[in-house]
């Protein structure tokens, strides 16, 4: 294959990596806690995958909280990257920053609600 025709293949991989649909659902409250990232300004969540994704990229979220049959539709971008060969045994996946829109912030309220006092738990997440 000629370099042009590497390059050009390389590019288009990473351009359909760059925005695509992930589903979470999460049904207990621990491991809505070890997701949820509160420390974002905007509130945002890890998704474990073992997709490629860069700093920046754009993600739509289709988020399932607990018992709650709605899925929460977001769209953020990476934050924040967990390699498949990280330290510590950490879960290879992405941190999703909610948007700083209405569902971003209906996403945050819902997840708080939701965790109320565990928030201020010290106990490791897949994140921090």
């Amino acid at each position: 294959m000629p370099n042009d025709a590497k390059v050009g293949a390389a590019a288009n991989q990473a351009t359909s990596a760059r925005s695509s649909v992930l589903s979470l659902a999460i049904k207990e409250k621990a491991a809505l806690y070890a997701a949820y990232m509160p420390w974002i300004k905007t509130g945002g969540i890890f998704v474990p995958t073992n997709r490629s994704y860069s700093l920046g990229d754009e993600i739509y979220l289709l988020l399932t909280l607990m018992d709650d049959p709605a899925k929460l539709p977001i769209s953020g971008k990476v934050v924040w990257i967990t390699p498949a060969d990280a330290h510590g045994s950490k879960v290879q996946g992405v941190g999703v920053a909610f948007p700083a829109n209405e569902g971003g912030q209906l996403a945050r309220n819902k997840i708080e609600s939701l965790l109320g006092g565990a928030l201020k738990s010290k106990h490791n997440t897949h994140t921090l």
